[in-house]
């Protein structure tokens, strides 16, 4: 496999593609290398090959006109990937589908602030990023993308299985490995590593990738391929447990109806049960009916006095768990209160909306939620009606953006997006 290396710097390339396992496989013809200086195709005196970017900002931008003749100066460019941080992500599954192409792969190793925009336009040019950080240039990231496709090449690791077996391949983290000695510092290799029986290693090695991947990477359960056996394995392991800091606010005041008027909803039968149901799925710390009317608190006590101490508890003693976490008070101010009495700390709010609200909180992705759980309790709060009112997102410490709000139709149930959310934010690993 032949790759094109387009780079400022070509001798950033030279130790790491001549040693290890990368130098012998050039050696033998397995991968070959050509680099490509935009600089060389310079029509300037000096050679520059950058300048200041068009409506002011910092930094300088890679000129189009040296960087497109050196692309056109490649005889068989194949595909033509960019390393940048606005790309596609670098997976294993992208390594695999370029190693299997073989062929002509052009790689452009940005620098400054970025390229000149057109050339993506002049070129079928493919975005690829190797994390959510920045580098000073794109030459780091093209030697990860080399080492990730040229291994999965035949003949360029010595056992052929060491490029199947390895980390990402199934969609899980490698097992842990051990080598002579048995016992080092008092530490001694596994028992199962030294039995010999072949198939107890396999199964050891499987629940290994997968209690990593748990403990590490969770997000990746979700895409990899488990059996009925291996969830019954992670079902039987610690995890992070972030659900017990998270409560649920199912708000009936202040919210607004159709108009944008600030009122007050009654409760529904439905709403209630599916917001426990939830709850109780995802281990969740508690979860609260809100309303200031007296009638509307006395109904949903005796809804859930039903279901937790009368006959409906008997008859289906699983609805009785859940609906046991879902607590009825009058205001989101008494929930916060609550959490706070519960946890031993004042949580973190946050609200939900349909839609971008003029006021409010700043905006919060799933992640940062995730880092706020990990510190502490965070109280989600959900709008019936036609959502929340003003008043009440101004209460809050975040937002959470729409959840269909690229969609031209944006109407769910209060309480299935109350449950897509969840999920959003825990899964099944968190």
């Amino acid at each position: 496999m032949r790759f094109h290396l387009v780079t400022l710097f070509p001798e950033f390339f030279d130790s790491p593609l001549s040693a290890g396992l990368m130098g012998k496989a050039r050696e033998a013809g397995i991968v070959d290398f050509e680099t490509v200086n935009p600089r060389d195709f310079a029509q300037n005196k000096h050679h520059h090959v950058d300048d200041r970017p068009y409506g002011g900002g910092p930094g300088m931008v890679m000129q189009a006109d040296p960087l497109a003749r050196a692309l056109r100066s490649i005889e068989n460019p194949g595909r033509i990937l960019l390393l940048t941080p606005r790309g596609r992500p670098l997976s294993q599954a992208l390594a695999r589908e370029l190693a299997a192409e073989g062929g002509d792969l052009t790689l452009i190793c940005g620098r400054y602030e970025g390229l000149d925009e057109r050339i993506m336009e002049l070129f079928p040019v493919e975005p690829v990023s190797v994390g959510d950080f920045v580098l000073t240039g794109g030459e780091s990231g093209a030697l990860c993308l080399l080492e990730a496709v040229g291994r999965l090449l035949p003949g360029f690791m010595g056992k052929e299985e060491s490029g199947t077996e390895e980390s990402f391949s199934a969609g899980l983290l490698e097992y842990p490995h051990y080598t002579r000695p048995e016992v080092f510092e008092g530490l001694p290799v596994p028992e199962v590593l030294l039995s010999g029986d072949h198939a107890r290693i396999e199964a050891w090695r499987r629940e290994q990738s997968l209690a990593t991947t748990l403990r590490h990477r969770p997000e990746l359960l979700s895409g990899a391929p488990l059996t009925r056996a291996d969830a019954e394995f992670l079902r039987e392991r610690p995890r992070p447990g972030l659900g017990r800091c998270l409560y649920l606010g199912l708000c009936h005041h202040p919210v607004k109806n159709r108009a944008g008027e600030t009122i007050t909803v009654s409760l529904t039968n439905l709403d209630v049960h599916d917001m426990s149901r939830v709850s109780r799925s995802y281990d969740l710390g508690g979860a609260y009916v809100l309303t200031p009317l007296e009638d509307q608190r006395r109904l949903a006590r005796t809804l859930l006095g039903h279901w937790t101490e009368g006959p409906g508890g008997a008859a289906n003693p699983d609805r009785a768990e859940a609906l046991g976490l879902t607590t009825v008070l009058g205001s989101i101010a008494e929930a916060v209160e609550d959490v706070a009495e519960r946890a031993g700390k004042q949580p973190f709010v946050v609200v939900t909306s349909a839609r971008f609200e003029r006021c409010g909180p700043p905006l919060a992705g799933p992640g940062e939620v995730r880092e706020r759980l990990a510190q502490g309790p965070v109280l989600l709060l959900f709008g019936t009606g036609s959502g929340l009112a003003p008043e009440a997102l101004e209460t809050a410490d975040a937002r959470l953006a729409p959840i269909r709000f690229l969609g031209g139709y944006n109407h769910l149930p209060v309480r299935a997006a109350l449950g897509i959310t969840v999920d959003r934010l825990l899964g099944d690993a968190y």
